[in-house]
C-alpha cells in the first residue's frame, strides 16, 4: 500500500512537474508529426523506440507506432514578435517553408514496413499498371518447387505463398530490373525466411543481397472496397513462365473453403503464380494469388489483402523457427499426470 502511494504521488509530481515546463517553454520549436490520413500531431520527441515515437504533447505523453507515421519535421526557427504572440502558436511546418529552408529534425525517419495506397486513385488500363508494377513482382525459387511473390519495402522484405517453401531453407529468388527496352533478372541467394503463417498460407522472407538494391515496393489496398464483377489482373510465374500477366474480374468476395474466407476470381491462376499479387485497377494490391480448382477453368483463389495485413502487423508472433520449419508454433509436451491414491484398505 505505501509503495503504491508513493507511486501515485511520483507520478503527480511529474506531472506537475511537466505542465510547469510546458507553460515555462511553450516558445519552444515544438515536432510535426504527420500520420496517416492526413492528421498531424505537434509536440516535443522524448525518445525514439525501435517501433514507436514518444511525443510530449504538454498535457500527456503520446506513444505512436512508427507505422502510423508518414513524416516528421520541425518548423522554422523564428524569433517571437508581439503580433505573432497575440494571434496564438506558430503555423505548423509545411512543404513550401521546407523549400525555403526549414530545419528538418536530425532523427532520420523510419520507413514503414509496408505501404497503403489510397482507394480513391482513379482506375486506369492493365498496361499502364503493369509496367508499373513489373519491377515488384519477382519469382520464388526451392529446390522443390517454384512460385511467385511481391516486394513490400525498399529493405528488401517481400511476401509469399507458405507453400512455396514449406520445409525449405534454401531459397533463392528472382528479381526484374527494367533497362531500356528490356529486363534484366537479377538472382539472390542470400535469403532469409522472417516469419510464416501456414493456416493463412502466407510467408514473409528478406532479400539481403546488396545486388538488390534499389527495390521498388508495391502499395497495399483493401479487398473490402471491391464489388463483385470489378476487373482484377495478376501478376507472377505460371509454369515458370516469369512476369506473366492474366486479367480477369471478382467473381465472390466471400467463398469458403475449408472454414476460410477467399477472394474468387476469373484471372487465370497455375501452378507458379502461388505468392503473387492480385491487383485492382488502381494498381494496389488485394490479394495473394494461391489457388485454383484444376479440372475447372476460371476458378482461382486469392488470400485478401486484410488478412495479409494482420499477418505483417503481428509478424513477430509468428517469427520463424529453425526448430520447427514448417510451424511457428511450438507444442510442449502434455503435463504427466500422477496417479491417484484410494484409501482403499
Amino acid at each position: 500500500m505505501r509503495s503504491a502511494g508513493f507511486r501515485r504521488l511520483l507520478v503527480g509530481c511529474l506531472i506537475l512537474a511537466q505542465l510547469k515546463a510546458v507553460g515555462a517553454g511553450s516558445d519552444r520549436t515544438l515536432d510535426v508529426i504527420e500520420l496517416r490520413g492526413g492528421s498531424r500531431v505537434q509536440g516535443r520527441i522524448l525518445a525514439e523506440k525501435r517501433d514507436a515515437l514518444v511525443v510530449d504533447l504538454g498535457y500527456t505523453v503520446l506513444t505512436i507506432p512508427k507505422r502510423e507515421v508518414t513524416a516528421r519535421r520541425r518548423p522554422a526557427a523564428s524569433q517571437p514578435t508581439p503580433s505573432a504572440q497575440s494571434a496564438g502558436p506558430a503555423p505548423l511546418h509545411t512543404e513550401d517553408s521546407e523549400a525555403r529552408g526549414g530545419d528538418l529534425l536530425n532523427l532520420p525517419l523510419a520507413r514503414p514496413f509496408y505501404y497503403e495506397g489510397s482507394t480513391e486513385l482513379p482506375a486506369r488500363n492493365v498496361r499502364e499498371l503493369a509496367s508499373e508494377v513489373g519491377e515488384a513482382v519477382v519469382q520464388v525459387r526451392t529446390p522443390s518447387s517454384l512460385g511467385s511473390g511481391f516486394i513490400i519495402n525498399e529493405e528488401g522484405y517481400l511476401l509469399t505463398n507458405f507453400h512455396v517453401i514449406e520445409g525449405e531453407s534454401h531459397i533463392r529468388v528472382e528479381l526484374f530490373r527494367q533497362r531500356a527496352d528490356q529486363w534484366e533478372r537479377i538472382p539472390c541467394r542470400n535469403v532469409r525466411i522472417v516469419a510464416i503463417n501456414r493456416f493463412y498460407d502466407l510467408a514473409l522472407l528478406k532479400v539481403e543481397d546488396s545486388a538488390a538494391q534499389p527495390l521498388r515496393p508495391v502499395k497495399l489496398g483493401s479487398s473490402q472496397g471491391l464489388t463483385v464483377g470489378e476487373r482484377v489482373f495478376a501478376v507472377g510465374s505460371p509454369l515458370g513462365l516469369e512476369r506473366t500477366v492474366t486479367e480477369g474480374i471478382v467473381s465472390t468476395k466471400t467463398r469458403e473453403l475449408q472454414g476460410v474466407l477467399y477472394l474468387q476470381t476469373t484471372a487465370p491462376i497455375n501452378p507458379g503464380n502461388s505468392g503473387g499479387p492480385l491487383f485492382d485497377m488502381r494498381g494496389l494490391v488485394v490479394g495473394v494469388t494461391n489457388m485454383k480448382i484444376t479440372f475447372g477453368e476460371g476458378l482461382g483463389f486469392a488470400i485478401p489483402i486484410e488478412r495479409v495485413k494482420e499477418f505483417l502487423q503481428n509478424r513477430e508472433a509468428y517469427a520463424y523457427d529453425v526448430a520447427n520449419p514448417n510451424s511457428p508454433y511450438r507444442y510442449l509436451p502434455p503435463p504427466t499426470r500422477k496417479p491417484f491414491k484410494t484409501d482403499s484398505p
